[in-house]
């Protein structure tokens, strides 16, 4: 009776464990709250556990901060952040990549006024340029990185941290010679101001893609499972992501590429550099 006991505990067990370990829990980065997670991820959940039998769980976070506690705390198990983003959430956790999320079209440019007196990039020196976000990819760091690669460092203009909307006005007063921005934003400010030229002084190269990581020691077999779905299976994932709100249309017509290396992601450590960061183990603006 004894050993009949103790086989039914150690079966019980066995199936807690195996349990426990087919739950993967899920976060993203710039996705505040349950309910929105479940609105703008919740078919991608269900086409991910579908396709790995595995249960995947929505964990909320507040902040990318937030996100890099969870990992260290292992409360989560998969985080889907942006390139500038990864690059301290890697420093910090030492987490491992999934796969890439591409975004077409994806890239940092600097705008002018088509008919101001803003020609060159060179024109730019000692002039006011805005940037948005701190520490955004696409609308500080990579437009930052533009005017770097074409020969103006940040020490020959005086960066300015100032919202789109407000930047644009004030470009257009003549306060601020050129706003950095990506290509999504470019065409919102077109449709926002239709008696106004714009052009597009300086375009940077395609930025890194977002990315899905593991936790540092999460279960290799669940974490390879994972990313075979995403090998064998991108196409029935991707429409997942891409059905449900405007927010997620930014993936449209992109691939998940699971042969990304952090190497990849050098650019962006690039891009720190530009602005002055030499470390990665803080978020700017944080």
């Amino acid at each position: 009776m004894l050993k009949m006991i103790g086989a039914v505990a150690a079966l019980a067990m066995m199936t807690l464990t195996a349990t426990a370990a087919d739950k993967v829990r899920f976060a993203v980065t710039d996705v505040e709250g349950l309910e929105k997670l479940h609105q703008e991820f919740g078919p991608f959940r269900d086409e991910l556990q579908e396709l790995t039998g595995l249960e995947i769980e929505f964990f909320p976070v507040n902040s990318r901060t937030a996100a890099v506690e969870a990992l260290t705390s292992d409360q989560v198990d998969l985080v889907l952040t942006g390139p500038a983003e990864y690059v301290v959430m890697k420093e910090l956790t030492n987490a491992e990549i999934v796969t890439a999320w591409q975004r077409p079209e994806y890239y940092a440019q600097v705008v002018v006024l088509a008919d101001g007196p803003i020609k060159t990039v060179a024109a730019l020196k000692g002039k006011k340029v805005a940037f948005g976000s701190v520490g955004s990819t696409s609308q500080h760091l990579g437009p930052a990185q533009v005017l770097t690669d074409l020969g103006l460092p940040q020490s020959d203009y005086t960066p300015e941290i100032i919202s789109r909307n407000v930047a644009v006005e004030a470009m257009i007063n003549g306060d601020i010679a050129a706003v950095g921005m990506n290509r999504g934003h470019l065409a919102s400010i077109r449709e926002a101001y239709p008696e106004t030229a714009f052009i597009v002084l300086a375009r940077g190269r395609d930025l890194p893609n977002d990315v899905l990581v593991a936790r540092a020691d999460a279960d290799a077999a669940v974490v390879q499972k994972v990313r075979d779905a995403f090998v064998n299976n991108g196409k029935d994932l991707m429409a997942s992501v891409v059905e449900t709100t405007d927010d997620n249309k930014k993936y449209e017509g992109g691939f998940f590429i699971t042969t990304v290396k952090d190497a990849d992601y050098d650019y962006v450590r690039d891009m720190y550099r530009t602005i002055g960061v030499d470390s990665f183990n803080a978020f700017v603006g944080d």
